[in-house]
């Protein structure tokens, strides 16, 4: 049995970086983690994770809740203090096909990024680069080249107030926005 602990499990090609683990929580081997989303249903619901510490690896979840603003989770191995901080700063990744299915008009936060920004005139404002949270609701950041060259941010609410249209299949998003606010 011991050989079979060795073997390196292909590491799957749709794994999606969700949060990384900040620290132990307590004694008997809980971890907390920093999601990457408001919304990380996929911490809680799947039991199979990736962390990269010390190399890309599988971890069986135990135990996952919501502690604060963090997720706390128990792995199955990691049964004290010690084994859990030694895993602080590991990125936690989670298979795609894992994740929970969604109702129509709700996206990923990983999905939105990556896409261009159009406003309602269909000029181009920008790429989304990432999302934040902000307590109302989440904020597009969209990175955006001003006519005079200078590189801005715009923050754009991620609400159907402004937001119009959502293709992940033509890699758009359109907007009720200008550049210039």
């Amino acid at each position: 049995m011991k050989a079979l602990e060795n073997v390196q499990l292909p590491i799957p090609g749709d794994l999606v970086e969700v949060g990384h683990v900040s620290g132990a929580y307590g004694i008997r081997g809980w971890v907390r983690v920093h999601p990457y989303s408001a919304e990380a249903e996929a911490l809680l619901t799947v039991r199979t994770w990736w962390l990269d510490l010390p190399v890309c690896h599988e971890i069986r979840v135990v135990q996952a809740r919501w502690q604060g603003d963090e997720v706390v989770a128990r792995f199955d191995g990691v049964n004290d203090r010690n084994a859990a901080e030694a895993l602080r700063g590991a990125v936690v990744r989670i298979s795609r096909g894992h994740f929970p299915s969604l109702e129509e008009n709700e996206y990923y936060w990983v999905d939105l990024i990556g896409l261009s920004v159009f406003n309602l005139r269909g000029e181009s404002l920008g790429i989304v680069k990432g999302l934040m949270d902000n307590g109302a609701h989440p904020v597009l950041r969209v990175d955006t080249v001003m006519p005079d060259g200078r590189n801005k941010e715009l923050l754009i609410p991620f609400v159907s107030q402004y937001v119009t249209a959502v293709s992940r299949e033509d890699r758009k998003i359109t907007v009720d926005w200008e550049r210039d606010y």
